[in-house]
C-alpha cells in the first residue's frame, strides 16, 4: 500500500512537471512567432495580420512572411534573393560622357520666307489667275484682277491732270502737281509705272485693274475667291520660298536644358536614307508641353536644290560632347508621382532608397544631379526587384507621401 502511494505521488509530480514544460514551450513558441512571423496577402500586400486567416479584400489565404524590423526606407535581402533578383551594384564616379540622342520631326515651310500678296484697295475680285496651292508663281506674273471704284477715281484724276499739262499759265503748273499727286496714289494702290503711264493713252478709264506678283514662290495658301469683296489689306494668296525649310521636333526636357541656339545637328531623311545634312538650332520653345513633358525645338535646313519637301519625315541627331556628371543606367532610377529615387547598398544585404534629382537622359544612361555618398554603392540593375519586394513586405511605396 505504501508503495502504491509512493508511485502515485511520483506519477502526479511527473505529469505536473511535463505540463509546465509544455506550457512554457508553447508560450515561448507563441512569443517567438509573434516576433518573427506576419501573415500577408500576395495580392494585397498592405494587409498584415499576426495570425493565419483570409484576406479581408480578396479572401485569399494569408501567407506567412518574416517580419521586417529594418528602418522605414530600408530593406534586408538574403544572398539568394540578391542572386534571383539579378541585383548588382557599383561605385559611381563623375565621368565625361558624349551624349547622343535621335529625335524624329517633320519638315515644314519656313514661316519667315512666306510672303503675302494683299489687296491695296477695297474692291471685288473679278478673277484669280492661280487657284491651286503648290503652283509656282514667278515674279511679275498676273495674280488677280480687282474691280475698285477708288482706283478708278485715282486713274481718272491722273488722266485729267495729264491732259491739262499742255494748258497755258497756271493751269499747266497746277496740272503738274496734280499729276504727281495722282501718280503717288496709284503707286500706293499697287500699280506699276508701266500701268500708270498707259492711262495717258486711254480716254476710257477702266475700273478693272490687274495686279502682278512682286515675289517668286510656291502658293502655300489662297485666301480669297473670285467674286468676293475684299477690304484694303486683305490677303489674296501666300507664297513660300522653299530654299530653306524648318525641322521641328520635340526633345526630352532634361536633355533640352543643355541645348542652345546655334548648336549643330546632323539630319537624315526617311525618303533619302543615305543623305545627311548639317543644321543649326534656330529656336527653342520656352514653353514645355505639360502632357508629354517635351520641348519643341526648331532647326533651319538648307534646301538649295529643292529636293526636300514640306511634310517629309526627318531625324535630328543631337550630340553633347564631354558632358561631365554622374551617370547610371536609366533602369536604375525609380519614378513615380511622388518622387524619383534610387536604391543604394548601405551594407551587405541592406538597401536603402535615396531621393535624387535627375538631369540629361540619353544612350540608356541618366544623369544624377544630387550629391551621393561615395562610400555607398548604387544599385545599377535589379532596382525594380528591390522595389517590388519592399512594397510586398511593407505594403507601401518607399516614397509614399513625399514629393520632390
Amino acid at each position: 500500500m505504501q508503495k502504491i502511494k509512493k508511485f502515485s505521488f511520483l506519477f502526479l509530480t511527473f505529469v505536473v512537471v511535463m505540463g509546465c514544460n509544455t506550457k512554457n514551450k508553447e508560450d515561448h513558441s507563441a512569443h517567438q512567432d509573434g516576433e518573427s512571423i506576419l501573415y500577408t496577402c500576395s495580392m494585397d500586400p498592405q494587409i498584415k495580420e499576426d495570425k493565419p486567416g483570409k484576406c479581408p479584400i480578396c479572401h485569399m489565404d494569408l501567407t506567412p512572411m518574416k517580419k521586417d524590423n529594418s528602418a522605414s526606407n530600408e530593406i534586408a535581402l538574403s544572398d539568394q534573393q540578391i542572386k534571383l533578383g539579378n541585383i548588382s551594384t557599383q561605385n559611381i564616379e563623375e565621368t565625361n560622357s558624349s551624349l547622343k540622342e535621335n529625335y524624329t520631326g517633320v519638315l515644314t515651310i519656313n514661316q519667315e520666307q512666306i510672303k503675302t500678296i494683299s489687296a491695296r484697295a477695297m474692291g471685288r475680285i473679278e478673277k484669280l489667275y492661280f487657284k491651286t496651292t503648290g503652283d509656282y508663281v514667278n515674279k511679275n506674273q498676273a495674280i488677280y484682277q480687282l474691280y475698285s471704284e477708288d482706283i478708278a477715281i485715282a486713274k481718272q484724276d491722273y488722266f485729267a491732270a495729264s491732259k491739262q499739262l499742255t494748258m497755258p499759265g497756271d493751269f499747266g503748273k497746277n496740272a503738274k502737281n496734280m499729276l504727281q499727286a495722282a501718280k503717288q496714289k496709284l503707286l500706293f494702290y499697287g500699280l506699276s509705272n508701266a500701268q500708270i503711264e498707259s492711262i495717258k493713252d486711254n480716254a476710257q478709264i477702266s475700273p478693272y485693274t490687274t495686279f502682278y506678283s512682286t515675289y517668286s514662290g510656291y502658293i502655300s495658301e489662297i485666301a480669297a475667291t473670285e467674286g468676293s469683296y475684299i477690304m484694303e489689306g486683305g490677303a489674296i494668296i501666300k507664297l513660300a520660298a522653299l530654299s530653306t525649310l524648318w525641322l521641328e521636333t520635340q526633345v526630352n526636357v532634361n536633355y533640352a536644358k543643355s541645348l542652345k541656339i546655334g548648336q549643330s545637328a546632323t539630319v537624315s531623311f526617311t525618303d533619302y536614307p543615305t543623305k545627311e545634312v548639317k543644321a543649326k538650332i534656330s529656336f527653342i520653345n520656352p514653353e514645355i508641353n505639360p502632357d508629354s513633358r517635351l520641348l519643341l525645338i526648331r532647326m533651319e535646313i538648307a534646301n538649295p536644290n529643292l529636293f526636300l519637301k514640306p511634310g517629309m519625315q526627318a531625324v535630328a541627331k543631337l550630340t553633347q560632347s564631354n558632358k561631365k556628371g554622374l551617370f547610371i543606367p536609366t533602369d536604375a532610377v525609380i519614378r513615380d508621382e511622388n518622387a524619383t529615387y534610387i536604391w543604394v547598398e548601405k551594407s551587405h544585404g541592406i538597401f536603402e532608397n535615396v531621393m535624387v534629382e535627375t538631369g540629361v537622359e540619353a544612350n540608356g544612361m541618366i544623369e544624377i544631379k544630387s550629391d551621393l555618398d561615395s562610400t555607398k554603392k548604387v544599385v545599377v540593375s535589379g532596382a525594380y526587384a528591390i522595389n517590388s519586394e519592399y512594397i510586398f513586405r511593407k505594403g507601401s511605396d518607399p516614397m509614399a507621401g513625399m514629393k520632390m
